[in-house]
């Protein structure tokens, strides 16, 4: 893990402050920065979300699909958890703490836009941070390419409609045609688009690949950090006013990590995976595609909205949380291999 992604927290809060800052010291920039749209796509964050995303996608080798039946088990758990539970979970934890628990705590009129944010967050599982998690506890490297690739398989069909599912649930209006323009903006044509420059770097050879991979991740994170800055500039004067926000908006996210890592680790032992795939699959399972997440948040409901601020805080925690459920996968090895040992006897 380089530094970037190390201290990612650290990056993060202190954009924070440089947003805050930044827009109160120059509304009028940011203000004609908001009104540069088609199609209700923000051109600016679109263009800084392809180059956080685009380097990401780069790295996928969409041909290590055909190795989905060697790890059936660990990546059927995976979808499980991916698909079915981590969505409809966020959504219900969304109606009874965002809407009952801590309403009172919350302005009234963002709490639909605070609750779609966090399904939007629990609705694109992780592609690119996987790989660190899965390097940091050893795990296996063809059963997390082959997962991240059926994962961005399945969202180019699947998301919007998920996404359209849940915040129809949720009494949340939502503009289809902005959902569907966010879908080809931010899943499909990154992923062409990377698929092509991948192709184009194999013919020169893996080392060609790996090298401009890893020359792109810096500018993939940089990208994040300034889309992170105008968020912040837009939400300065309702974190200043509230800034239990942001607390109250992490509490059903620290749930979630924890409960569908918990889950995918405890099903995986179950079915007698080996850890080497059980440990990405709950990483995998608990982690999520935030980049998609706050360009899809903008896009549908704007800078200012809750649903941008909350998909920021996702990206506030996920580094850190994600470190603590990747100690804990390490250290309770030999009690998961324990547990697969006496299964078989």
């Amino acid at each position: 893990m380089g530094n970037f992604e190390r201290y990612l927290t650290l990056w993060v809060g202190l954009c924070i402050v440089a947003g805050v800052i930044l827009g109160k010291l120059f509304p009028s920039v940011f203000e004609f920065i908001a009104q540069l749209e088609v199609a209700q796509v923000n051109l600016p964050v679109g263009l800084l979300i392809w180059v956080m995303i685009i380097p990401m996608l780069v790295k996928i080798n969409f041909s290590a699909l055909s190795q989905v039946k060697s790890h059936w088990r660990g990546i059927g758990v995976t979808l499980v958890i991916n698909w079915l539970i981590k969505p409809f979970s966020m959504a219900l934890l969304g109606w009874l703490l965002i809407r009952h628990v801590f309403a009172d705590w919350l302005p009234a009129d963002q709490i639909d836009s605070y609750v779609a944010g966090l399904i939007l967050l629990a609705a694109a599982p992780c592609t690119a941070m996987v790989f660190v998690w899965s390097q940091l506890c050893k795990g296996d490297p063809y059963f997390t390419l082959s997962q991240v690739a059926l994962n961005d398989a399945i969202m180019m069909v699947a998301f919007a409609p998920l996404v359209a599912l849940l915040l129809g649930i949720a009494s949340i209006t939502v503009p289809w045609d902005t959902l569907i323009t966010s879908v080809g903006l931010y899943i499909i044509v990154p992923v062409v688009l990377a698929q092509m420059i991948r192709k184009a770097l194999l013919k020169q050879g893996p080392d060609a690949l790996a090298k401009v991979s890893q020359q792109l991740g810096p500018f993939s994170i940089a990208a994040l950090l300034l889309t992170l800055v105008l968020l912040f500039a837009f939400q300065g004067e309702a974190i200043t006013e509230q800034p239990l926000v942001i607390g109250i908006l992490a509490i059903p996210i620290l749930i979630q990590v924890f409960l569908n890592s918990g889950l995918a680790y405890v099903l995986n032992r179950k079915l007698g995976v080996a850890h080497c795939v059980a440990g990405p699959s709950s990483l995998i399972g608990a982690s999520n595609f935030f980049e998609l997440s706050v360009a899809t948040a903008i896009s549908l409901f704007g800078f200012q909205s809750g649903a941008a601020l909350a998909t920021v805080v996702g990206v506030l925690i996920e580094v850190p949380v994600m470190l603590l459920v990747v100690g804990i996968v390490n250290r309770s090895q030999r009690w998961y291999e324990a547990g697969i040992a006496s299964n078989g006897k």
